[in-house]
Protein backbone atom coordinates (compact mmCIF):
# COMPACT_ATOMS: atom_id res chain seq x y z
CA UNK A 1 0.00 0.00 0.00
CA UNK A 2 1.64 3.34 -0.99
CA UNK A 3 2.67 5.84 2.23
CA UNK A 4 0.27 8.41 1.09
CA UNK A 5 -2.52 5.89 1.18
CA UNK A 6 -5.74 6.83 3.35
CA UNK A 7 -7.24 4.79 5.46
CA UNK A 8 -9.94 2.07 4.36
CA UNK A 9 -10.46 -0.99 6.64
CA UNK A 10 -12.71 -0.72 9.57
CA UNK A 11 -11.18 -3.68 11.28
CA UNK A 12 -8.58 -2.39 13.83
CA UNK A 13 -6.56 -5.90 12.93
CA UNK A 14 -6.69 -4.82 9.11
CA UNK A 15 -6.50 -0.82 9.46
CA UNK A 16 -3.39 0.26 8.12
CA UNK A 17 -1.03 2.34 10.18
CA UNK A 18 -2.07 5.67 10.91
CA UNK A 19 1.12 6.96 10.66
CA UNK A 20 2.83 7.61 7.52
CA UNK A 21 6.74 7.44 7.74
CA UNK A 22 9.19 8.85 5.31
CA UNK A 23 12.67 7.15 5.52
CA UNK A 24 15.92 9.46 6.18
CA UNK A 25 19.07 9.83 7.34
CA UNK A 26 19.47 11.12 10.78
CA UNK A 27 22.62 12.87 10.18
CA UNK A 28 20.44 15.46 8.41
CA UNK A 29 20.15 16.66 11.48
CA UNK A 30 16.27 17.46 10.65
CA UNK A 31 13.58 15.77 11.55
CA UNK A 32 9.92 17.02 9.77
CA UNK A 33 6.48 16.53 11.27
CA UNK A 34 3.00 17.11 9.52
CA UNK A 35 0.07 16.71 12.15
CA UNK A 36 -2.79 17.47 10.05
CA UNK A 37 -1.55 15.72 6.57
CA UNK A 38 -4.49 13.93 5.64
CA UNK A 39 -8.51 14.25 5.53
CA UNK A 40 -8.62 10.54 6.01
CA UNK A 41 -11.42 9.05 8.18
CA UNK A 42 -11.94 5.09 8.41
CA UNK A 43 -15.65 4.18 7.28
CA UNK A 44 -16.46 2.65 10.64
CA UNK A 45 -16.35 6.46 12.03
CA UNK A 46 -18.10 7.33 8.69
CA UNK A 47 -18.39 10.81 7.41
CA UNK A 48 -18.81 12.25 10.89
CA UNK A 49 -22.28 13.67 10.05
CA UNK A 50 -20.02 15.89 7.40
CA UNK A 51 -20.72 16.37 3.77
CA UNK A 52 -18.15 15.54 1.56
CA UNK A 53 -17.46 19.35 0.72
CA UNK A 54 -16.21 19.84 4.85
CA UNK A 55 -13.73 17.53 3.95
CA UNK A 56 -12.00 19.71 1.37
CA UNK A 57 -12.33 22.77 3.86
CA UNK A 58 -9.02 23.72 6.12
CA UNK A 59 -11.04 22.05 9.55
CA UNK A 60 -10.33 18.88 8.22
CA UNK A 61 -6.57 19.33 7.21
CA UNK A 62 -3.79 21.70 6.69
CA UNK A 63 -3.94 22.06 2.98
CA UNK A 64 -0.56 21.60 1.16
CA UNK A 65 1.56 20.74 4.20
CA UNK A 66 1.21 17.32 3.15
CA UNK A 67 3.21 18.27 0.26
CA UNK A 68 5.49 20.58 1.56
CA UNK A 69 6.62 17.96 4.18
CA UNK A 70 6.92 15.25 1.74
CA UNK A 71 9.09 17.42 -0.51
CA UNK A 72 11.18 19.33 1.89
CA UNK A 73 11.98 15.47 3.42
CA UNK A 74 12.99 14.22 -0.05
CA UNK A 75 15.26 17.28 -0.69
CA UNK A 76 17.16 17.09 2.64
CA UNK A 77 17.39 13.25 2.93
CA UNK A 78 15.32 14.11 6.52
CA UNK A 79 12.77 11.44 7.92
CA UNK A 80 9.45 12.68 8.11
CA UNK A 81 6.40 11.78 10.42
CA UNK A 82 2.48 12.29 8.86
CA UNK A 83 -0.84 11.63 10.00
CA UNK A 84 -2.45 9.43 7.78
CA UNK A 85 -6.19 10.70 9.51
CA UNK A 86 -8.19 14.00 9.67
CA UNK A 87 -7.48 16.44 12.79
CA UNK A 88 -11.69 15.97 12.87
CA UNK A 89 -11.24 12.60 14.30
CA UNK A 90 -8.75 13.98 16.96
CA UNK A 91 -6.04 16.68 16.90
CA UNK A 92 -2.84 14.98 17.64
CA UNK A 93 -1.33 18.76 17.86
CA UNK A 94 -3.23 19.41 21.36
CA UNK A 95 -2.13 18.02 24.83
CA UNK A 96 -4.14 15.08 25.75
CA UNK A 97 -6.74 16.91 28.20
CA UNK A 98 -7.06 20.07 25.77
CA UNK A 99 -10.36 20.65 25.40
CA UNK A 100 -9.98 21.14 21.84
CA UNK A 101 -8.65 17.76 21.35
CA UNK A 102 -12.17 16.53 19.76
CA UNK A 103 -13.70 19.58 18.22
CA UNK A 104 -17.59 19.63 17.92
CA UNK A 105 -17.62 23.04 16.49
CA UNK A 106 -14.88 24.65 13.58
CA UNK A 107 -15.06 27.59 11.93
CA UNK A 108 -18.77 27.36 11.97
CA UNK A 109 -19.22 23.69 10.92
CA UNK A 110 -21.19 21.40 13.37
CA UNK A 111 -19.75 17.93 13.45
CA UNK A 112 -22.64 16.09 14.14
CA UNK A 113 -20.00 12.59 14.72
CA UNK A 114 -17.94 14.11 17.89
CA UNK A 115 -21.25 15.97 19.50
CA UNK A 116 -21.91 13.48 21.48
CA UNK A 117 -18.40 11.64 21.88
CA UNK A 118 -17.64 10.56 25.53
CA UNK A 119 -14.79 10.17 27.57
CA UNK A 120 -14.42 6.45 26.57
CA UNK A 121 -14.48 7.10 22.75
CA UNK A 122 -12.14 9.99 23.42
CA UNK A 123 -9.67 7.46 24.92
CA UNK A 124 -10.60 5.14 22.07
CA UNK A 125 -9.51 7.80 19.10
CA UNK A 126 -6.70 8.69 21.49
CA UNK A 127 -5.56 4.64 21.30
CA UNK A 128 -6.08 4.30 17.82
CA UNK A 129 -5.11 7.76 16.27
CA UNK A 130 -2.98 10.00 18.19
CA UNK A 131 -1.12 7.40 20.68
CA UNK A 132 0.70 6.18 17.25
CA UNK A 133 1.82 9.23 15.90
CA UNK A 134 2.78 10.21 19.41
CA UNK A 135 5.04 6.89 19.73
CA UNK A 136 5.93 7.56 15.91
CA UNK A 137 7.91 10.83 16.85
CA UNK A 138 8.94 9.19 19.98
CA UNK A 139 11.02 6.66 18.29
CA UNK A 140 12.37 8.33 15.69
CA UNK A 141 13.72 10.94 17.89
CA UNK A 142 15.42 8.35 20.14
CA UNK A 143 16.99 7.08 16.89
CA UNK A 144 18.57 10.09 16.46
CA UNK A 145 19.55 10.66 19.81
CA UNK A 146 20.68 7.03 20.08
CA UNK A 147 23.14 7.64 16.67
CA UNK A 148 24.27 10.99 18.19
CA UNK A 149 22.44 13.06 15.97
CA UNK A 150 20.48 15.61 18.29
CA UNK A 151 17.79 16.73 15.58
CA UNK A 152 16.20 19.94 14.93
CA UNK A 153 12.54 19.45 14.75
CA UNK A 154 10.69 21.39 12.05
CA UNK A 155 6.61 20.60 11.94
CA UNK A 156 4.81 21.99 8.81
CA UNK A 157 1.64 23.50 8.94
CA UNK A 158 -0.76 25.60 6.91
CA UNK A 159 -3.20 28.60 7.72
CA UNK A 160 -6.35 30.14 6.14
CA UNK A 161 -5.83 33.44 3.76
CA UNK A 162 -9.21 34.91 5.47
CA UNK A 163 -10.18 34.08 9.15
CA UNK A 164 -13.49 35.15 10.47
CA UNK A 165 -13.43 37.82 6.99
CA UNK A 166 -10.12 39.34 7.82
CA UNK A 167 -7.42 38.92 5.12
CA UNK A 168 -4.25 37.80 6.90
CA UNK A 169 -1.27 39.72 5.28
CA UNK A 170 1.21 37.10 5.66
CA UNK A 171 2.34 34.48 3.42
CA UNK A 172 4.43 32.43 5.93
CA UNK A 173 4.89 32.50 9.80
CA UNK A 174 7.40 30.79 12.12
CA UNK A 175 5.82 30.06 15.26
CA UNK A 176 7.74 29.13 18.34
CA UNK A 177 8.03 29.24 22.26
CA UNK A 178 10.77 30.18 24.91
CA UNK A 179 13.68 28.76 22.51
CA UNK A 180 14.24 30.70 19.35
CA UNK A 181 17.63 29.21 18.21
CA UNK A 182 15.99 27.70 15.59
CA UNK A 183 13.12 29.95 14.62
CA UNK A 184 15.02 33.33 14.71
CA UNK A 185 17.30 32.44 11.93
CA UNK A 186 14.41 30.95 9.68
CA UNK A 187 12.70 34.10 10.37
CA UNK A 188 15.41 36.33 9.24
CA UNK A 189 16.11 34.40 6.02
CA UNK A 190 12.65 34.48 4.94
CA UNK A 191 13.00 38.48 5.92
CA UNK A 192 15.57 38.50 3.17
CA UNK A 193 13.83 37.23 0.56
CA UNK A 194 12.42 39.74 -1.37
CA UNK A 195 8.44 40.13 -1.27
CA UNK A 196 7.42 37.74 1.70
CA UNK A 197 5.33 38.94 4.33
CA UNK A 198 6.88 36.85 7.02
CA UNK A 199 5.18 36.28 10.69
CA UNK A 200 7.08 36.10 13.70
CA UNK A 201 4.52 33.92 16.04
CA UNK A 202 1.80 34.92 13.32
CA UNK A 203 -1.11 33.86 12.92
CA UNK A 204 -0.91 31.79 15.92
CA UNK A 205 1.25 32.11 19.01
CA UNK A 206 3.70 29.51 19.23
CA UNK A 207 3.38 28.48 23.26
CA UNK A 208 0.87 26.34 23.09
CA UNK A 209 1.43 23.46 26.37
CA UNK A 210 1.44 19.97 25.00
CA UNK A 211 1.24 20.44 21.73
CA UNK A 212 3.51 18.31 19.73
CA UNK A 213 6.73 20.50 19.25
CA UNK A 214 5.92 21.01 23.47
CA UNK A 215 5.70 17.54 24.18
CA UNK A 216 8.44 15.75 21.85
CA UNK A 217 11.07 18.71 21.38
CA UNK A 218 10.63 21.75 23.76
CA UNK A 219 11.00 19.10 26.86
CA UNK A 220 14.14 17.30 25.72
CA UNK A 221 15.74 21.09 24.79
CA UNK A 222 15.72 20.30 20.68
CA UNK A 223 15.76 23.70 18.84
CA UNK A 224 12.32 23.79 17.14
CA UNK A 225 10.05 25.88 14.50
CA UNK A 226 6.63 25.37 13.99
CA UNK A 227 6.21 26.44 9.62
CA UNK A 228 3.07 27.72 9.02
CA UNK A 229 2.53 28.36 5.09
CA UNK A 230 -0.72 30.92 4.01
CA UNK A 231 -2.67 27.72 1.58
CA UNK A 232 -3.45 29.36 -1.25
CA UNK A 233 0.23 29.34 -1.63
CA UNK A 234 0.98 25.45 -1.61
CA UNK A 235 -2.54 24.29 -2.47
CA UNK A 236 -1.24 22.81 -5.83
CA UNK A 237 1.67 20.80 -6.87
CA UNK A 238 3.94 23.89 -8.42
CA UNK A 239 3.37 26.40 -5.34
CA UNK A 240 4.31 23.40 -2.32
CA UNK A 241 7.48 22.65 -4.50
CA UNK A 242 8.26 26.21 -4.40
CA UNK A 243 7.92 26.12 -0.63
CA UNK A 244 9.91 22.59 -0.06
CA UNK A 245 12.61 24.42 -2.02
CA UNK A 246 12.51 27.89 -0.06
CA UNK A 247 12.96 25.86 3.45
CA UNK A 248 15.07 22.91 2.14
CA UNK A 249 17.62 26.15 1.31
CA UNK A 250 17.27 27.59 4.82
CA UNK A 251 17.11 24.70 6.88
CA UNK A 252 19.85 22.56 5.62
CA UNK A 253 22.40 24.89 6.64
CA UNK A 254 20.81 25.45 9.44
CA UNK A 255 20.71 21.59 10.45
CA UNK A 256 24.42 21.19 9.52
CA UNK A 257 25.29 23.54 12.47
CA UNK A 258 26.31 20.98 15.73
CA UNK A 259 26.00 23.66 17.95
CA UNK A 260 21.92 24.55 17.54
CA UNK A 261 21.68 20.87 17.66
CA UNK A 262 22.84 20.19 20.97
CA UNK A 263 19.77 20.22 23.37
CA UNK A 264 19.76 22.98 25.48
CA UNK A 265 16.36 23.84 27.94
CA UNK A 266 14.62 26.89 27.71
CA UNK A 267 11.72 26.29 29.58
CA UNK A 268 8.43 27.51 28.29
CA UNK A 269 5.72 30.80 28.07
CA UNK A 270 2.85 28.71 28.15
CA UNK A 271 4.26 26.71 31.38
CA UNK A 272 5.21 30.19 32.66
CA UNK A 273 1.80 31.77 32.71
CA UNK A 274 0.20 28.80 33.86
CA UNK A 275 2.34 28.21 37.35
CA UNK A 276 1.65 31.97 37.55
CA UNK A 277 -1.86 31.55 37.38
CA UNK A 278 -1.71 28.91 39.79
CA UNK A 279 0.07 30.88 42.22
CA UNK A 280 2.85 28.22 41.93
CA UNK A 281 5.84 31.27 41.30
Amino acid sequence: MPASAALKLASPALEPCPVEFIDGAVESGVLILCDHASNAVPPDLGDLGLPAAEFRRHIAYDIGAAAVTRSLARRLGAPAILTRFSRLIIDPNRGRDDPTLVMWLSDGAVIPGNAGVDEAEVQRRIARFYDPYDAAISAAIRRALAAGHPPVVATVHSFTPVWRGWPRPWHVGILWDADSRFARPLLQGLSAESGLVVGDNEPYDGALAGDTVDRHATVLGLANALIEIRQDLIADEGGAEEWARRFARLLGPLAAQEALRVPQHYGSRTRERLRRHRGQG
